[in-house]
């Protein structure tokens, strides 16, 4: 499933059926199309303010968030979208993202929430796969790469045995998704280095 194009899609959808801010409508499609993603939000942002229960609106802006790389207002946002639409795929997908992109983030600031950011986007990840079904390829490949984040995280801190033993089956989670990737689109490169990778790891910590 390609959300980009579902993302756009549904926003050709709402500039031509939404009775909401006509004229910004306009203005935030030709600015998503153009990567304006400044601008799109703008307009969003009068027309959530006008209707704050319009699903495509919600949708776009929620988009538009992640791409401009604000995570926090992304997440924010399709989560009402959620609240509106509990079965939008592409909302767990992109908050899923958004959340991971927090959790990876350097800040010393964030280290106390980083683990709480890895397990919702993995929830997140697995709620759209769960929607989607199984060949969900980008949902998979994401999951995957958030569950070697998250053992990554956890192994700078690994001390006991249970820890190492934690950390060991969330490399073993991300290789079996990466598999499952591997399995309807083979011979790809990146995933069979990631899945190298992880065993890598896995050696190391035993």
């Amino acid at each position: 499933m390609n959300y980009f194009k579902q993302t756009i899609l549904g926003l050709i959808i709402f500039s031509s059926s939404s009775a909401i801010a006509q004229n910004n409508s306009d203005k935030s499609m030709q600015a998503m199309m153009k990567g304006d993603y400044k601008t799109a939000i703008m307009q969003l942002e009068k027309a959530d303010a006008k209707d704050p229960n319009n699903a495509d609106v919600l949708k776009m802006l929620g988009y538009s968030y992640f791409q401009k790389g604000d995570y926090e207002n992304s997440i924010a946002i399709y989560s009402r979208l959620l609240i509106l639409k509990p079965n939008e795929v592409s909302a767990y997908y992109y908050r899923g993202k958004a959340r991971l992109n927090i959790a990876n983030d350097p800040k010393e600031s964030l280290s106390q929430m980083r683990e709480s950011f890895y397990t919702t986007a993995i929830k997140d990840f697995t709620k759209a796969i769960e929607i989607s079904g199984e060949e969900d390829t980008q949902g998979l490949q994401n999951r995957a790469l958030a569950y070697k984040d998250y053992a990554i995280f956890r192994s700078y801190k690994v001390k006991k045995g249970p820890d190492k033993v934690a950390c060991i089956a969330l490399f073993n989670n991300s290789i079996a998704d990466f598999q499952k990737v591997l399995t309807m689109q083979p011979l790809r490169k990146d995933i069979i280095d990631w899945i190298t990778y992880d065993k890598a790891q896995i050696a190391s910590l035993k």
